[in-house]
This record gives structure tokens, C-alpha cells and sequence, in this order.
């Protein structure tokens, strides 16, 4: 049984913040999820996968955040309890029909979860979400700690379910992947069936029918702000004159920072966790009992701005301040120390910080660039593909794995904008230069946007050639299923959709499929598509060691060694392929067996044939 099946109400356990919000979600009764995996938020999608397959709950990878929020909208109009998942840059992907949605509302509580990325540990950019809640009038909520991520699951539920509103639920990395005491609550039956009520007259979104559904959802937005002034999310703690407003994981670095200062008696906290609609008349009346207010929040000054407009509308003369104190700034994640020098600063407190510890005699730690795991196909496709192409063309490539051959020596990788845009952007490249563009999308992200840019590359006569990199499984994200992964080695019932056969369908006539561990077969396959006129698509198909291994689908291979006396030292395995490998020993290059996967590309390139593989 999945630990998050437990019907141990009172029951302290250990999880991750990720686990903590997917537990809520089953304290709430949700019969209903969906989500494009994409990390900080990943892990809860993961726990409902494998609950699925225990429980009558309902699950699935969409091929994308705009899919995932429709069929969620589909099963919360209807009445069922349904969450969605997805980081930030999704949320952008989900906002058509989430601004839509919120006129309509659903009947089922609807939570979306937003997980943003401050600093940007994997991710393109660190957008501030919490805009969308203001953009679309909808409430959000917004954890503290990972107790509180399982009750606001729930409590955004109820709240949702109240107003007949998606509520949306935004957390950070540091909030998503710690770790701690949650105390368990009851699981109730869930409800996995309704019967959907026809009302064009709310349902269908025509300027008639949505005309009055924004009046609708601005007085809704008027009940929330007044649920809000009451909320035990937001919290009123201490009274001391000196006011700090925070949200999220900076509470915690808040509160460590007047315990490690001294300032219990002197500081009052304003905490926000059901964050929008802010509760004004509480904001108000702290804002009144402070001689000065600092405001600590990572990322933009929302809160900041919210409470200085406040404080004009009001009359208010407290001093209210956050971004350019010390280092609090727009940009990153914030830190204990961090949110400690500035209070010590805006309150004139005297504070040293802790001495650094000497470590002029440690050795400099070797760097970690990002590069492509050891065995892995998409080394050998870039390979292949700037064997044929050289450097002088143009590598649009797209959010995967593969984009970690963006470094030298492969250096495969001139531009990434966002899902999809490899496709997109060829097509603006080959139309104003006349270099050739070649660009690269994986599997799971040519489900997720690659197919509409193939569309319309096709219609307008564009000319560039496209390499899919299919590995089998969504990769970058923890190998999650997308539509053309093969459903049998992980129990699922789903259907397998060809990406060959989309291809084509889209009108693409110049199709290649290629094994890239075949090396001189697919350079072969490459060379044909240097000079056709239109739009030329290679699809280069080979697993994911890692994820083939973790699902039993490894071949079984020897890794391989260099004969020391068949090699010339010429480097050219290490020198163009970079795998992690190989190092260089004495200045000759030698092979760590353990991570060898034997794939048998540097042999294949060798010019000496040096490389071999292990006998014993």
C-alpha cells in the first residue's frame, strides 16, 4: 500500500513538501488529477500515478499544462474534486483557458498548483506567479511550511468548492522538496462520478454570456477578500512595534532572524498564506500599530506594493519598505542570513554577521558544467548531426535533456526559448539567413508544442530540418510517460501514439529513422537531409540508459577500455564527445568501467580502433 493511503488519522509520518500537498489532496477528497510533469512540482504527480494504479483515483500525463487544465475543467464542471499540477512557465502554457475559467468557475473544488522556481535550479526563468492570481481574480494560497502545505490542499479545496472557483495553490522550490512531521488526517470516500447540468447560459463562453460571469466573479472575488480578513492562514504574531510582512518559506527565515537577534519583544509579524485576495482591513490595522514595516518576500515586490497603495488609500503614514534593503532584491531565493542582515539593518539593530570560515587551504572544487549523462543517445545524434551540418549552422534546440549539449565539445545548442520553440524558431532562422538550421525537440516536448510549429513550417514552405531525440520516456523531468513512450514495461493502460505517423500526417515528406548508437548509418541519414528542399525530419529513437535500466528494458552490454597499444593518444573520443566517462589520465585518455554504459560510440569514432570492449 502507498504510504499515502494511510488511514491513520493522528499519525505523524515523514514526507517531502511535494507528498505533504498530494496527501492533502486525498484528505480532500480528490477523485480527479491531471499535470505536465515539471520540477519543483513533479513529485506530486508521481504520487498520484502510483495511487492510481492502487485506487479508483484518476490520473494522467497530459501531453501539456493547457491539455492537463481543460480535462481537469472537463471533471470539476461535472462535479468531481480535481487538482492540476505544474511549475510556473506551465501556469503561462494553462493561461488561456485558466482566465476563461475563472468567469465560468466549476462545481467540483478545483486546486492548481503552481510551483515556482526563485533562482532558477532548473528552470528559464523565475516568473513570480503570484501575478497570476491578480490577473485572473482568483485566490491563492500560499504554504509556509510542509504541515501547511497538506492543510492549505484542503482548505483550497473547501474554499473552492464554496465560491465554485479554481483556487490556485503556489509554493517554491524550497518549500516543494523539504522535508518533515506531517500529522495525518481522516481520508474520506471520494466521489468519482457525477452528472453534468447543461447551462449554456454559464457554460458556454460567448461575449453575451461572460459579459456577466466577470460580474460574477468580481463579487466572488469580494467574498474571498472577505474570508480572507479571517483566515487562520493569515496570522497576526507578536506585538512588538517594529512590523515584518512575509509569505511562504521566508516566515521561516523571519522568525530565525528575531530569535537570533533578540527581537521577540520588539517585532510583530503580518504572515500571508491566503495571500490573495489580501485581507485589507487586516493589512490596515497592522499597518497602523507599526512605527515601520519591512516587507520580506522572494521574487517581486508585490506584497510591497500592495501595502503602500494600501497605505496611500488609507491615510496610513507608516513607513513601508522591502526591495534594496540590504540585499533583499528581485532576483533569487532569499536565505537566513540574508533576511537576518536586513532586519538589522531597517531596524537599526546591531549585528555582526557570523566570521566565514577560512578556506584559502581547501583544494578548489572541480567544476560541475551540465553535460549529458554517460550512454546517453542524444550525444551520439549531435555527433552525427555536427559531423554533417559543422558549426557554422544554426542549433535551435528546445527544454530536455538535451539541451546539456550546449557546451563544448558537442556545443549543440544556439537557442532555447521555451516548449516548442525549436520547431518556431528554425522557421524565423531559415526565412532571414542563409544558413542552414537544424533543430532538435524530444519526444515528450514535441507531444507537449512541437507539432503545431511542424503544421505550419509545413504550410508556408519552410526549409530547415528537425531531429527529434526520442528517448523512451520523459527524461529531464524523472522519466514520466508521455504519448510515445511504449505503456506495457510500466503497467498502463494507454495507447501508444507513433511519432513517425504524426510526422507524416503533418505533410512532412523527408522522414528519417534512425538507431543513433549506429553511427555511420545515421550520419549516413543526416548527410540526406543536407541539401533537401523543404522540411526534412530525423527521428532519432534509443533509450534513456537510466530509464531503460530502472524498467528492465537494458540490453545487456560490456563496458568498454582503451587498448593502450593500439591507441595514438589523438583524443579524439574524449575531444568530440565529451562523455563524463572518460577522463584524462597522464594525459591519455582512459574509460571508468563503471560508468561505461556501453553504447560504443567512441569506438566507433576512434581512428585507430583502440577502443574495445572488456573481455572478463
Amino acid at each position: 500500500m502507498h504510504k499515502l493511503l494511510m488511514d491513520s488519522p493522528g499519525e505523524d509520518i515523514f514526507l517531502l513538501g511535494n507528498e505533504a500537498i498530494a496527501r492533502g489532496a486525498l484528505e480532500a477528497g480528490v477523485a480527479f488529477t491531471t499535470c505536465y510533469p515539471g520540477t519543483p512540482s513533479s513529485e506530486i504527480p508521481e504520487q498520484f500515478f502510483a495511487i492510481s494504479k492502487e485506487t479508483d483515483l484518476y490520473f494522467e500525463y497530459s501531453t501539456n499544462e493547457k491539455v492537463a487544465l481543460e480535462v481537469g475543467a472537463g471533471a470539476a464542471i461535472a462535479g468531481l474534486r480535481t487538482m492540476v499540477t505544474m511549475k510556473h512557465v506551465g501556469l503561462n502554457v494553462a493561461s488561456d483557458p485558466l482566465m476563461t475559467l475563472a468567469y465560468q468557475g466549476v462545481i467540483g473544488g478545483m486546486v492548481i498548483v503552481s510551483a515556482d522556481d526563485p533562482s532558477l535550479f532548473s528552470s528559464q526563468n523565475e516568473q513570480d506567479n503570484r501575478y497570476y492570481a491578480r490577473l485572473s481574480s482568483l485566490p491563492m494560497f500560499e504554504p509556509t511550511n510542509i504541515q501547511e502545505m497538506k492543510e492549505m490542499t484542503i482548505a483550497a479545496f473547501d474554499l473552492s468548492e464554496s465560491l465554485e472557483v479554481p483556487v490556485l495553490l503556489r509554493t517554491t522550490t524550497r518549500l516543494n522538496h523539504m522535508r518533515g512531521e506531517v500529522t495525518l488526517g481522516d481520508l474520506p470516500q471520494r466521489k468519482t462520478s457525477s452528472f453534468f447540468k447543461k447551462d449554456p447560459f454559464r457554460w458556454v463562453a460567448i461575449p453575451a454570456v461572460n459579459r456577466r460571469l466577470h460580474q460574477v466573479l468580481l463579487e466572488k472575488t469580494d467574498r474571498a477578500e472577505e474570508l480572507s480578513e479571517d483566515s487562520p492562514f493569515n496570522e497576526l504574531i507578536g506585538e512588538g512595534k517594529w512590523g515584518i510582512v512575509t509569505n511562504g518559506i521566508s516566515l521561516n527565515y523571519v522568525k530565525d532572524a528575531i530569535s537570533d537577534l533578540n527581537l521577540a519583544d520588539k517585532v510583530s509579524i503580518l504572515k500571508l498564506g491566503l495571500s490573495w485576495p489580501s485581507p485589507r482591513k487586516l493589512c490596515a490595522k497592522f499597518l497602523r500599530q507599526a512605527e515601520k514595516v519591512l516587507v520580506v518576500e522572494e521574487l517581486e515586490p508585490i506584497i510591497e506594493n500592495d501595502l503602500n497603495a494600501l497605505a496611500h488609500k488609507e491615510g496610513i503614514k507608516t513607513p513601508i519598505n522591502g526591495k534594496g534593503v540590504a540585499r533583499l532584491s528581485r532576483l533569487y531565493e532569499y536565505d537566513p542570513g540574508m533576511v537576518r542582515e536586513a532586519i538589522a539593518e531597517y531596524f537599526g539593530v546591531p549585528y555582526e554577521a557570523s566570521p566565514k570560515i577560512d578556506t584559502s587551504d581547501f583544494p578548489t572544487l572541480p567544476g560541475r558544467p551540465p553535460t549529458l549523462c554517460a550512454g546517453c543517445p542524444h550525444r551520439a545524434t549531435s555527433y552525427a548531426i555536427k559531423e554533417v551540418y559543422g558549426p557554422e549552422a544554426i542549433y535551435p534546440s528546445d527544454i530536455g535533456c538535451y539541451t546539456l549539449g550546449m557546451l563544448p565539445p558537442l556545443s549543440m545548442a544556439d537557442l532555447v526559448l521555451c516548449m516548442g520553440a525549436s520547431v518556431t524558431t528554425s522557421s524565423g532562422f531559415s526565412l532571414s539567413t542563409d544558413q542552414k538550421v537544424i533543430s532538435f525537440i524530444g519526444d515528450s516536448t514535441f507531444f507537449h508544442s512541437g507539432i503545431t510549429g511542424l503544421i505550419n513550417a509545413v504550410h508556408n514552405n519552410h526549409k530547415f530540418t528537425l531531429a527529434i531525440v526520442d528517448n523512451g520516456t520523459t527524461a529531464m523531468t524523472g522519466h514520466q510517460p508521455n504519448p510515445g513512450v511504449d505503456p506495457e514495461p510500466l503497467g498502463l493502460d494507454r495507447t501508444r501514439v507513433s511519432i513517425e505517423k504524426i510526422v507524416r500526417a503533418c505533410g512532412v515528406e523527408d522522414v528519417h529513422m534512425v538507431r543513433p548508437f549506429k553511427l555511420k548509418k545515421t550520419i549516413e541519414a543526416v548527410r540526406a537531409t543536407l541539401e533537401y528542399d523543404g522540411i526534412s525530419v530525423i527521428i532519432s529513437e534509443e533509450f534513456c540508459p537510466l530509464f531503460a535500466k530502472a524498467t528492465g528494458q537494458m540490453k545487456r552490454t560490456r563496458p568498454f577500455y582503451i587498448n593502450r597499444d593500439k591507441c595514438k593518444n589523438h583524443q579524439t573520443c574524449i575531444g568530440k564527445l565529451g562523455c563524463p566517462a572518460m577522463s584524462l589520465e597522464d594525459d591519455q585518455v582512459t574509460i571508468n568501467r563503471l560508468q561505461c554504459t556501453g553504447c560504443a560510440v567512441c569506438a566507433q569514432i576512434c581512428p585507430e580502433n583502440a577502443i574495445l570492449p572488456v573481455k572478463d
